[in-house]
């Protein structure tokens, strides 16, 4: 048998993720910090009893449910100061990871309730992007993110392209899918499109096709966030014969990016262990597939620990995790000279350095 790969090693190399949420990623003891000056109430303000609450609340196999926990991390984001420091601090603990590229996404609409304007709380978090990022090896950019459930969308679109020169790469609606289509969006796509800038959509994690179809066909979108839910499209027969529809056939063949987040996923109930992701056979079926946290304090995940776990879970080793990261860096919305400078400079590297180590290799790579 192979030998295993330890954490250690994990952590060294080099990761890119596409789908974190800067308020789903806090430190638990940032939160208590925080909350003890505006005066906000917690559960415990014990940083162990914290997470292991935020934990549990998220883990309740119900997407409306995860978001409920997300009330107390918000409430500790709505000055320039304590934005900023959320949002440095999410790089330094990226990059202590040994992410060295990520798309971090925000919705500014959240940080509005003590006085911020939209435009001055994504000034906060690039600022404190900015000011970590500066000394280490990691670059990263900002998702502009709209709620869903929302009727800011049109607005928070033109936020991100104010800002797109100082550090937004994109634009994004989030919250919960349940009767809010992407489709009612369609004025904020339109001008995010027209303005040629970059478009990703949560689609196809607690809904189904429907969502992906609006997101892909009437939206626009680049990538999908989640997009779990293309394994509906997908049939395997008794005999392991697969059989896929138009619209899964479609998301292969164009190479549309899956933002994955196996954690999240169990914890929303799409599956009840990761391995019963439909990662797996996504990855098997090569469908352009990348991994993700989502959010980081929420699910107590990292990308070290993701993929960890998906090395538990289906014996995969270096190679997978290159390849993996290499679709991720291919998909991000950075510069495309800048994306292959990361992808030669850094993450072949690394990789080649850690097979070379003998540190570890898979103990069954899928085809």
């Amino acid at each position: 048998m192979a030998e295993r790969i330890d954490m250690d090693s994990i952590r060294r190399a080099p990761k890119v993720l596409l789908h974190d949420h800067l308020d789903g990623g806090l430190r638990p003891s940032t939160v208590i910090d925080i909350a003890a000056e505006v005066g906000h109430e917690l559960p415990t303000t014990d940083p162990d009893a914290l997470q292991a609450w935020f934990t549990e609340g998220a883990n309740r196999r119900d997407l409306d449910l995860y978001l409920d926990t997300f009330e107390h991390t918000v409430a500790c984001m709505q000055t320039p100061e304590h934005i900023e420091r959320v949002a440095a601090e999410c790089v330094e603990d990226l990059a202590d990871d040994g992410v060295v590229y990520a798309e971090v996404r925000m919705a500014p609409e959240l940080c509005i309730d003590g006085g911020l304007t939209p435009d001055e709380a994504v000034e906060a978090i690039l600022a404190g992007f900015d000011k970590a990022s500066s000394g280490r090896r990691i670059e990263v950019g900002l998702l502009v993110t709209a709620m869903r459930h929302a009727a800011r969308s049109t607005e928070i679109a033109e936020v991100a392209l104010r800002h797109r020169d100082q550090g937004v790469v994109g634009f994004d609606i989030a919250g919960s899918e349940s009767g809010n289509p992407p489709s009612r969006h369609l004025d904020a796509f339109r001008t995010i499109a027209q303005a040629n800038s970059h478009i990703t959509i949560h689609a196809g994690e607690a809904f189904g096709l429907p969502s992906i179809w609006e997101a892909l066909q009437i939206c626009g979108a680049e990538r999908l966030g989640h997009g779990v839910r293309i394994i509906d499209d997908i049939e395997v027969g008794d005999g392991g014969q697969i059989s896929m529809g138009r619209l899964a056939s479609f998301v292969r063949d164009r190479r549309v990016p899956l933002e994955m987040c196996p954690t999240s996923n169990v914890h929303t109930g799409v599956c009840d262990t990761v391995a019963e992701h439909p990662i797996g056979l996504l990855r098997q079926l090569r469908f352009r597939v990348t991994v993700n946290t989502d959010n980081r304090l929420m699910s107590d995940i990292s990308m070290s620990r993701e993929f960890a776990n998906l090395h538990e879970a289906f014996g995969w080793g270096w190679d997978d995790f290159e390849w993996l990261t290499i679709n991720a860096m291919k998909s991000s919305f950075w510069p495309f000279d800048k994306r292959l400078r990361i992808i030669d400079d850094q993450i072949k590297p690394g990789y080649a350095a850690l097979k070379a180590s003998g540190l570890g290799t898979s103990v069954r790579t899928a085809p």
